[in-house]
């Protein structure tokens, strides 16, 4: 019975708890199998599923499973335990609206969740969270940011701070600092995954970023077009170049279903960023449509997944936010220890 528990499959990353480690408790208790299960991504709305799936696997009746979200920690942030960047190589691909989403799904999988808007020219998620022109995040100690809590998750973001007219007219080590201040005068309330909106491009943002604080790996955000993807394929460069892990590709505007006929149109190309995460030997997190609800709800600050994590667009951000958390543990797992420094 051991043995056929440890051969099981994660349903999210294909791997057996086995090799994952996840298995704490085992045994019988009144007639009835129990089983305590611990995994290093959010498991909120999925027992049900995982204990029929294991009973089924291990031709048990019924099982009691107890699952327990264990995230790892991979920064020293304070106040956060692990940073996740959504990036990508050029502008219009919908990164900001997949950096939203994806944090909401985090927190409706199960997971305490921080949003920091890192685009300083072009801060967009004080919109896209609904949070009213004119609300200012609270100032404690004359220093530190509290940020906005909206839709069950913490934000911060220079839209919070200015107006929506007010243009950030500043060199690159100006905008370079406001990052820095963001980061590390903003009291995080003990959230298990930080999203970090990055900016488009390859620039200051990007580099402040990796070298302020351990990234726990990088989410990149593309559309089918080969223009796109060329520009995809270097934010993966620069990331491996600052020893960043790559977690996955989203590919976004993937296609657009007929509302008259239901066909699947692919307006841009197909498998796109397939291709992409093959050629750098990573996987597609999530591929999502052209649609117009995503648009328009995010657009007026209620973003799908906030208002309906169980309907179509937010349940498929729910899967890739939990995929997204599952490959980053996996990938803490078999990062090398830290060396040991040792004085004579």
């Amino acid at each position: 019975m051991a043995q056929a528990l440890e051969l099981f499959r994660d349903p999210v990353l294909g791997t057996s708890w086995g090799e994952l480690d996840a298995i704490k408790n085992s045994g019988r208790l009144g007639g009835k199998l129990h089983v305590d299960v611990d995994l290093g991504y959010p498991v909120d709305g999925v027992g049900d599923s995982y204990g029929s799936a294991v009973a089924n696997w291990i031709d048990e009746p019924s099982i009691e499973l107890q699952l327990r979200f264990r995230p790892p920690e991979t920064t020293a942030l304070r106040g956060v335990r692990n940073v996740i960047a959504v990036a990508s190589g050029k502008g219009g691909v919908g990164k900001s609206t997949v950096a939203v989403n994806l944090a909401l799904g985090l927190a409706k999988a199960g997971a305490k969740v921080g949003l920091l808007d890192a685009d300083i020219y072009g801060p967009s998620q004080g919109v896209m969270l609904g949070i009213p022109a004119g609300k200012r995040p609270s100032v404690k100690d004359e220093k530190f940011f509290e940020p906005v809590r909206t839709h069950g998750i913490e934000a911060i973001s220079m839209s919070m701070l200015v107006t929506e007219r007010t243009p950030m007219v500043w060199r690159g080590p100006m905008a370079s600092g406001a990052l820095q201040q963001l980061l590390n005068q903003t009291l995080w309330g003990d959230v298990d995954y930080l999203v970090v909106d990055m900016p488009p491009g390859t620039g200051d943002i990007q580099l402040t970023l990796s070298q302020q604080v351990t990234l726990g790996g990088a989410v990149i955000v593309t559309t089918p077009q080969d223009i796109a993807l060329a520009d995809a394929r270097k934010g993966i460069e620069m990331f491996a170049k600052v020893d960043v892990p790559i977690l996955g590709v989203v590919e976004n505007m993937s296609y657009f279903v007929c509302d008259e006929c239901g066909k699947k149109h692919q307006i841009f190309g197909s498998e796109g960023g397939a291709r992409v995460a093959s050629e750098y030997d990573t996987q597609t997190l999530g591929a999502f449509p052209l649609d117009l609800r995503l648009r328009e709800l995010t657009d007026a600050g209620t973003p799908p997944t906030a208002i309906d994590p169980s309907g179509e667009i937010g349940g498929m951000f729910v899967d890739c936010a939990r995929l997204t958390a599952g490959v980053h543990w996996a990938k803490s797992r078999k990062a090398a220890p830290a060396p040991t420094i040792s004085m004579d």
